[in-house]
């Protein structure tokens, strides 16, 4: 019996207390404050009432204030006109369960009927489906995640027990103007009719609402619907991120000018607008053998390559996708090759080079120009390279999550170019046409690929 009792316990705190917890402690799943300037939310549980809730849009519309109404489905039926009232005064209307039960005590199943049945009953009254579900309490079950996809939990930052007469209205006004703060999300009661309020308690909700409404307007603050107010949390969210990225690519680019001066990088061309920067080295990786004879082993000389990053940072923030960045890079390096052909010929120290050497995430169409492509031998600096230029696309451009499809993971996965130097000197004496028709097939190939990455839905490319 002790057995059964502890296994119950398990099974309650995993399907109710566990999720409950974690979404109240870290907002997980959820919506409860705003990060906003000078914007509040008010939110009302458990109605409508046929006495108190049109007494509130009075208020409301006195104030010129927006607002979050949580309807209870059962109270909802017959309130049509009400419901309309909302909608057409610019309220944002929200489910509250059918009738006024937590989903702790409830089936997924039965918590799913609940919902929908009050979305049809707040659709037939508005002509609009809501988005927005608040369980009663605030207490979610571990289905509700994942059952309740299509819907936006929201919270609170900020509860008073308005639901009890005897707190009165000078006390709970108090409580309330404590909480006059940019971004509340304040949970008030426009219904007594639900287990465990008093049906009156809305009354004194109504007079310490106005004295809040009143302070707040003389300090400049607007109240806003839940939806206004998500909106403009997720602006500044995107401006907070911005000025991060903007941190880290400062970072990148002065550690650059310092990698630059530490191992001697040569420019190809003109500084200002360069495509290229290279060294000639010892190739320490795997031996490499050329599809047209010849071969690459350790100790060669090569010339390294490095993609100028102020231009390939300067090319994401343009661009209207990962794809569209990649194939603006591809065409930079195709100009660019005659210029480093020509810098290599003059450069002594590049007279016994055996190839131009690099490790990019830019190798669709690199074939074309004359590359070789190699898969990178699996160890440290393989894993290392791949850590690094994955966190530089999240860093550069704005990817989204991709399925695990394999050849999605390849198109962002880095690869070892390799041109042989005898293909590289062509370069430095082909003629014009020469260079024409590799352009031309370097535009088929990156239009392919282009077109490709549109039929797997991903917004991911190799850099």
């Amino acid at each position: 019996m002790e057995n059964l009792l502890l296994w119950g316990l398990y099974v309650a705190s995993f399907y109710a207390f566990l999720p409950g917890l974690i979404s109240r402690t870290f907002g997980f799943r959820v919506f409860k404050k705003g990060r906003v300037e000078k914007e509040i939310s008010l939110t009302f549980d458990d109605g409508p009432d046929e006495i108190y809730t049109p007494e509130l849009l009075d208020l409301l519309a006195r104030y010129n204030a927006k607002a979050t109404f949580f309807v209870v489905g059962s109270h909802a039926e017959g309130q049509e006109k009400l419901l309309r009232r909302m909608k057409d005064e610019g309220h944002n209307i929200g489910v509250h369960n059918y009738v006024h039960k937590s989903n702790w005590l409830m089936r997924p199943r039965t918590v799913k009927r609940q919902i929908e049945r009050t979305l049809d009953i707040i659709e037939n009254a508005t002509g609009s489906r809501s988005a927005y579900y608040r369980p009663p309490w605030g207490i979610v079950n571990v289905f509700d995640y994942a059952k309740l996809g299509h819907l936006q939990i929201i919270l609170w930052s900020a509860m008073f027990g308005d639901w009890r007469i005897r707190l009165g209205s000078e006390r709970l006004k108090k409580r309330m103007l404590e909480k006059l703060k940019p971004g509340e999300v304040l949970l008030l009661h426009d219904c007594g009719m639900t287990f465990g309020a008093d049906k009156d308690a809305p009354r004194n909700m109504l007079i310490a609402l106005e004295a809040y409404l009143e302070e707040g307007a003389k300090q400049g603050y607007r109240f806003v619907g839940i939806e206004e107010m998500m909106k403009l949390t997720e602006a500044a969210r995107s401006i907070h991120v911005s000025i991060w990225k903007k941190a880290i690519i400062s970072l990148w680019l002065l550690w650059e000018k310092l990698f630059h001066v530490v191992f001697r990088l040569k420019t190809v061309g003109n500084a200002e607008d360069a495509a290229f920067h290279y060294r000639v080295i010892r190739y320490t990786g795997e031996d490499v053998e050329f599809a047209e004879g010849g071969r690459v082993v350790k100790g060669d000389r090569v010339a390294e390559l490095h993609f100028d990053n102020k231009k390939l940072s300067s090319i994401a923030a343009t661009s209207k996708s990962p794809v569209a960045t990649g194939i603006r890079m591809l065409r930079e390096v195709e100009q660019a090759l005659p210029l480093l052909a020509n810098q290599l010929a003059a450069d002594s120290e590049a007279n016994d080079i055996k190839a131009v050497y690099g490790v990019t995430m830019i190798h669709r169409g690199a074939d074309r120009l004359g590359f070789e492509i190699f898969q990178l031998p699996e160890g440290l600096f393989a894993k290392s390279t791949r850590i690094y230029l994955r966190m530089l696309i999240k860093v550069l451009t704005n990817t989204q999550k991709t399925g695990k499809d394999r050849k999605k993971r390849d198109m962002i996965s880095p690869r070892m170019l390799l041109m042989p130097v005898a293909t590289i000197r062509r370069y430095a004496t082909t003629q014009l046409n020469m260079m024409q028709d590799i352009t031309d097939a370097v535009e088929r190939t990156l239009s392919a690929a282009a077109d490709e990455a549109a039929q797997l839905g991903t917004k991911t490319t190799a850099i």
